[in-house]
């Protein structure tokens, strides 16, 4: 007896945002069967993973995971691939949307090869975003080593056009032109899952913390860059005014969060990520002493437990359980000097450190992105799931503060969500 499975009901399904929730959501979605529309406003896929050393709980670089996605949607027909692409309107209800998408030009299609003959006689250089400013690409780039789609793209802000030309001439393939435009396309999908990720919180607007007027400050995001070895230096952490190998560093932990000036909230991932980034100068700097500042170390879970608990027994790491009031640079060495009370003890603590980490939380990109849909959306910008409305939904960091894990399975079932909404169609 041949065991007969039902088809999937009709109707497709928008995912919104290409990092890890967005990747898993359409992934899981259309293993299943069915349509899937992909909208990205990069110009490549993997979001804020992609930008990460390692990630936990198994500390993997993100070439671990994002290969493997990058592959299964490459060889899966129903998931339509959209970079570079703005949802300028959603219209409709459960089970009925139009859609409005902006398509902006990359202004190099298909037929490159990633040969690199065009980046050779660019002339332009721009400010690096992926790496936080902290290197330069050409006009003509591409993102990371591994970015997907594999192909170049041009940053027509920096890009001289027409009026240059060299990219054009240089490319074998006639993959360049510049004479793209941006054009619009409209959809029907029966389902919108909001994957639209979460941002940095923007450390220049914490003032007694220092951040772009000292420069040996970064935030716990350009450290991974730092330490990755497709960054800036290629995986060497060394502090920003002389390229000098640090040897000691401060974390100073909820930086902007849990501060009603700020983010009032928690952001979940810091406590761990600052943890985390203690190995990285661990492994290149075994003599370097390293200070954490924090107001409660959280790390949920069994697993995270013994991973602070291994970090702690280290005799180089200083955990310190106190607020950061202040910070000053020594203009002569670009030293910095972190200010804290001790909690426990209650004494003042001044600490010279070669160089500062902050532990800035994460915000939702719909505080700076406002999205073109009526969505309910908490007073810090998370988007606040209607089960009961259904139709269109919020996965990952888009709903909450999360790390990779929490984000994938989070993201599974509201790709569940969008099919049963298809379903009952």
């Amino acid at each position: 007896m041949t065991e007969e499975k039902a088809a999937p009901a009709g109707g497709s399904i928008l995912v919104v945002g290409g990092g890890i929730s967005g990747l898993t959501t359409a992934l899981e979605a259309a293993e299943v069967g069915y349509e899937v529309f992909l909208v990205e406003k990069n110009p490549y896929l993997g979001g804020r993973v992609a930008q990460m050393n390692q990630y936990f709980p198994k500390l993997c670089p993100p070439t671990c995971g994002l290969e493997i996605n990058f592959r299964r949607i490459k060889d899966n027909p129903k998931i339509k691939i959209l970079t570079l692409a703005e949802v300028k309107k959603v219209n409709g209800v459960s089970g009925n949307y139009d859609v409005t998408i902006k398509l902006n030009p990359r202004y190099v299609n298909e037929d490159c090869t990633v040969c690199n003959d065009c980046v050779d006689v660019c002339p332009v250089e721009r400010g690096n975003e992926f790496n936080f400013n902290m290197d330069k690409t050409k006009a003509i780039y591409r993102p990371f080593e591994m970015s997907f789609p594999m192909q170049y793209v041009i940053d027509s802000s920096a890009c001289k056009g027409a009026e240059c030309g060299k990219c054009v001439e240089a490319c074998k393939y006639n993959a360049i032109d510049l004479n793209m435009e941006a054009k619009t396309i409209n959809l029907n999908v029966g389902a919108v899952v909001w994957a639209t990720g979460w941002e940095p919180y923007d450390a220049a607007k914490i003032d007694n913390l220092g951040f772009g007027k000292h420069q040996n400050i970064i935030t716990n995001m350009m450290i991974e860059r730092l330490a990755s070895p497709n960054g800036p230096t290629k995986g060497e952490i060394l502090r920003p005014s002389d390229n000098k190998a640090p040897e000691s560093i401060a974390f100073v932990q909820c930086a902007g969060s849990r501060d009603e000036n700020h983010l009032p909230y928690c952001s979940y991932v810091c406590c761990m990520a600052s943890l985390k980034q203690t190995t990285y100068i661990r492994e290149r700097y075994p003599d370097a002493k390293i200070y954490i500042f924090y107001i409660d170390m959280r790390t949920p879970g069994q697993r995270y437990e013994k991973f602070y608990k291994k970090i702690k027994d280290d005799e180089n790491v200083f955990l310190i359980k106190g607020k950061v009031a202040e910070v000053s640079e020594d203009p002569d060495s670009g030293n910095i000097t972190v200010v804290a009370e001790n909690a426990v003890t209650g004494e003042k603590i001044s600490q010279d450190v070669e160089m500062v980490v902050l532990a800035t939380g994460m915000q939702p990109t719909t505080v700076t992105s406002k999205l073109p849909s009526e969505l309910k959306c908490s007073d810090e910008g998370f988007i606040i799931n209607d089960f009961e409305k259904g139709g269109m939904f919020a996965a990952g960091c888009a709903n909450k503060p999360a790390d990779v894990v929490s984000s994938n399975q989070n993201a599974t079932g509201m790709a569940l969500k969008a099919i049963q909404t298809l379903v009952r169609r």
